[in-house]
């Protein structure tokens, strides 16, 4: 019963609300989770009701589940129900009077851009063949100029980037259509990479092979580049160049975009617009980001703050 309740479920959400592959499987893993749990207590999704639902959340914390993973779990239960109640499937949900566990605010980690600069360079230098460098400079250059997420960025269709475009089309979560302007140096990795991309894929189709319609071709299953073998090849990048590779990763970059625009000046709704944000709540959390900075940046170099640490460290010499 639960199997079935999950399967339809999702299938509803890929083909009415368009829901993206990796939603689709975090749902599934979450939800079946929650089925195995209730099975083994009794139940199932039809005849569980709200005590078992927060006894298994009680299990989940137990278990060490971080407040976010335990927040997602009842989200996906949420909806899961009023999936259900909107199909007839239960007259009520037993999970719509749980108040969620709520997340930890984390500021995101980030890059300065002297760090983003060693990144940049490093992808100039790295590959064993021009065909490899090119690729390394024209995903670094376009992941930082855009704040891309890493699925945006490896599975771009080749026609969005094609005609030397001052402005890239970007297809986000939910379907969701966006144009985000490249900076000079984006725009010339881009021309630089789809020269070497498109003599590659001439000679592929002579030997008989089919075109790509990815800008970053693969062989793979996916036909293009994976998330996974990007974030391995950005920790690479960082050991090349010198950066510390615990403080990078593709999401990174896209923090690092968001706060040196805010950090120079640039207006929150437009980042907003630029990183695919539904809500502006999400982006303010870069305004956090940019403040600690400073803060520390006045801590750092500030001859008041520097007197006060002089006179607080004669003192405590003195009363020694």
């Amino acid at each position: 019963m639960s199997a079935r309740w999950i399967s339809t479920f999702l299938e509803a959400q890929a083909a009415e609300l368009g829901a993206a592959r990796n939603t689709l499987l975090a749902y599934g893993r979450d939800l079946k989770d929650v089925a195995g749990w209730l099975a083994g207590e009794g139940f199932d999704f039809e005849t569980a009701q709200q005590p078992q639902i927060e006894a298994y959340l009680v299990h989940c914390d137990a278990q060490g589940f971080a407040k976010s993973t335990r927040a997602r779990r009842l989200s996906a239960i949420k909806q899961l129900y009023r999936f259900a109640f909107e199909e007839g499937w239960r007259s009520d949900n037993p999970a719509i009077q749980i108040a969620s566990p709520g997340q930890d605010k984390r500021l995101p980690k980030t890059l300065d851009e002297a760090e983003v600069d060693c990144l940049l360079e490093a992808a100039r230098s790295f590959g064993k063949k021009p065909h490899d460098v090119l690729r390394d400079t024209c995903l670094m250059e376009l992941l930082y100029a855009t704040g891309m997420r890493v699925s945006e960025l490896v599975s771009l269709p080749v026609s969005a980037a094609r005609g030397d475009p001052q402005m890239l089309l970007i297809l986000g979560k939910g379907g969701k259509e966006r144009m985000v302007p490249l900076s000079p140096p984006a725009r010339a990795a881009l021309r630089a990479w789809i020269k070497a991309r498109d003599t590659r894929e001439d000679a592929a189709k002579e030997a008989g092979g089919a075109e790509s319609r990815f800008l970053f071709p693969s062989r793979g299953a996916s036909k293009h580049l994976t998330r996974h073998w990007f974030y391995t090849r950005i920790k690479a990048l960082a050991v090349h160049g010198g950066v510390l590779p615990d403080k990078v990763t593709p999401h990174t970059l896209r923090h690092a975009f968001a706060t040196h625009l805010l950090a120079g000046g640039a207006d929150l709704r437009a980042i907003q617009t630029m990183l695919g944000h539904a809500d502006v709540a999400t982006t303010e959390i870069y305004t956090h980001v940019v403040d600690e900075r400073l803060t520390q940046l006045v801590l750092d170099h500030h001859p008041l703050a520097n007197d006060r640490r002089k006179s607080a460290g004669k003192t405590s010499s003195d009363g020694q």
